[in-house]
């Protein structure tokens, strides 16, 4: 805010207004006399701003007794932002099933659906079943589609800015696909599209295990891992929003993939296939000895994958998430391993939000753009940043 300044009145009212609307947001039905204090405005100013919140729909008066107590004497005037003026979806298309959260302005959850889809299922089915979950979530909530302001999407990829997958190799025909644009056509809103491990990063920021903390690591552990980061508090994607693709990290020494590490009969198992791969720990734990080796070959390099990501960015907390995430022996080689190489160790732990982290982080990507709106924030966890330099296509 301190960085706008001229002599546009347009510019200065939307200016306090942000300012008047986000201190109601803060507070519990407040008075004038309190947005005066906390904004540092004038009253007739605030009055005026206040009076057109209203006329919006963003705000509304408050009855006496949800203020507080009752005082004889005319009780003062208290307002409210108005949480269901609008709302939000979340949306993560996965290689098994697709979800929605469905919340209102402040982020507050209202209900969720989700549906499964084929591993194998092209670009059309699995858009056509993102419509169906969203239509199941609107129809059940009573939620008409107009009162949409955001709409967060994420999923596995590289991503450009214009929400085409650039690059994926988890879901059938998903590379090059416009994304952004094809589910563009569903809403009248804007919709933003990220990736999955970037989004469950900003969520595990935002309510799983990693809040409070500004540097870390979200790391979704499978046969072909990937990882989110954020640092200083703002999502990091590297010039192309390829930075975290650790999966790939295997092709600088030629070595096995981790398909093939975590195979008992030679044969590379099936990246998506996770009852395959959940079979294989089963065994392990059981006492098979060639499935134990072949755990402990895949544990070697997963770790091996994040403790080089975490030499390279020093986070102050890695969490690990994903369906790996809920094997057994994942933390502990994961702990010893950074304890030889770091300076100074980073925390490391399992994700809160299990397997609604990425949908999480959509809805966070969905909020993060109505703030910038309403409140005029700033910088927000999901904000991309602009280069005047940057290249068409690219972030």
């Amino acid at each position: 805010m301190g960085r706008l300044t001229g002599g546009d009145p347009s510019l200065l009212r939307r200016i306090n207004s942000a300012v008047v609307l986000h201190a109601l947001r803060a507070a519990d039905s407040p008075t004038l006399t309190h947005l005066v204090q906390v904004t540092g405005l004038s009253r007739p100013t605030v009055e005026g701003v206040v009076e057109g919140l209203i006329e919006t729909g963003l705000v509304a008066e408050a009855a006496a007794e949800e203020g507080g107590t009752r005082r004889q004497g005319r009780p003062a005037r208290r307002f409210r932002f108005r949480t269901e003026a609008g709302h939000l979806l979340g949306i993560e298309i996965g290689p098994h099933r697709v979800a929605a959260l469905l919340s209102d302005l402040s982020g507050r959850v209202l209900d969720t659906a989700h549906r499964p889809v084929e591993e194998s299922a092209p670009p059309d089915e699995r858009l056509e079943r993102v419509r169906a979950v969203v239509a199941e979530l609107l129809r059940r909530t009573g939620v008409p589609r107009s009162s949409l302001r955001a709409v967060g999407v994420a999923g596995p990829g590289i991503v450009e800015a214009d929400g085409t997958v650039r690059l994926s190799t988890a879901l059938p025909g998903w590379t090059g696909l416009p994304l952004g644009e094809r589910l563009r056509r569903s809403f009248r809103c804007p919709v933003l599209v990220e990736n999955d491990a970037n989004a469950a990063a900003v969520a595990e920021h935002w309510q799983g295990a990693a809040i409070g903390s500004d540097d870390i690591v979200f790391v979704l552990a499978g046969l072909s891992p990937g990882a989110g980061s954020l640092i200083g508090g703002r999502l990091h994607r590297g010039f192309g929003g390829a930075a975290g693709e650790i999966g790939a990290l295997h092709l600088l020494g030629r070595e096995a993939t981790p398909e093939r590490l975590l195979s008992t009969t030679g044969t590379p198992l099936h990246p998506l296939d996770e009852a395959q791969v959940a079979a294989v720990f089963a065994a392990a734990r059981e006492g098979d000895a060639q499935a134990r080796e072949a755990v402990d070959r895949f544990l070697r390099r997963l770790v091996h994958d994040v403790a080089a990501l975490v030499l390279a960015l020093d986070p102050e907390m890695v969490v690990i998430g994903g369906w790996a995430a809920g094997l057994d022996g994942v933390l502990e080689p994961l702990r010893a391993e950074l304890a030889r190489y770091c300076l100074r160790p980073p925390q490391v732990a399992l994700s809160r939000l299990g397997e609604a982290a990425v949908a999480t982080g959509a809805l966070r990507l969905a909020l993060d753009h109505v703030e910038g709106e309403l409140f005029a924030v700033e910088g927000t966890v999901t904000e991309r940043p602009t280069r005047s330099d940057a290249v068409p296509g690219r972030r």
